[in-house]
Parts: C-alpha cells; sequence; structure tokens
C-alpha cells in the first residue's frame, strides 16, 4: 500500500476548513487512512457498477451510486 496516495498536508487544510486551529501529525495520518480505506470501498463498488454496465471505465454516476450503496 502507498504510503502516498493522499499528501498530509491536504489532510490538514480539509480538517483546518472543518474547524480545527491546530491539526497534530497523528490526526492527519488518522484522517488519510480513513479516506484512502473509504474511498478504496467506494472504488470497488463502483468498479463493479460499471462491469454491470457493460463498461470498462468507471464514470461519475458509478462513483455517485456508490455513496448511495455505501452511505446506507
Amino acid at each position: 500500500m502507498s504510503k502516498r496516495l493522499i499528501p498530509l498536508a491536504a489532510m490538514e487544510k480539509l480538517l483546518k476548513e472543518a474547524g480545527a486551529e491546530r491539526v497534530s501529525e497523528g490526526a492527519k495520518q488518522e484522517t488519510k487512512e480513513a479516506l484512502e480505506k473509504h474511498a478504496r470501498v467506494i472504488g470497488k463498488l463502483a468498479a463493479k457498477f460499471a462491469q454491470h454496465a457493460g463498461r470498462k471505465t468507471v464514470q461519475a454516476e458509478d462513483i455517485k451510486m456508490a455513496l448511495q450503496t455505501f452511505s446506507r
């Protein structure tokens, strides 16, 4: 598993935009790992939707359907 999928600086920015004044390295790392884990699950679901539709290319609608399924 690559350590550089999502930069930690992006996690700090997201957390600060959510209202955090300061963000620890641990908080950035935990947020990164959670987002990457969820993105993998959503990606797998989206790939299944694309395959079911007879496509090899995942499209925005596949991601939207995967998000709806994931958030249930």
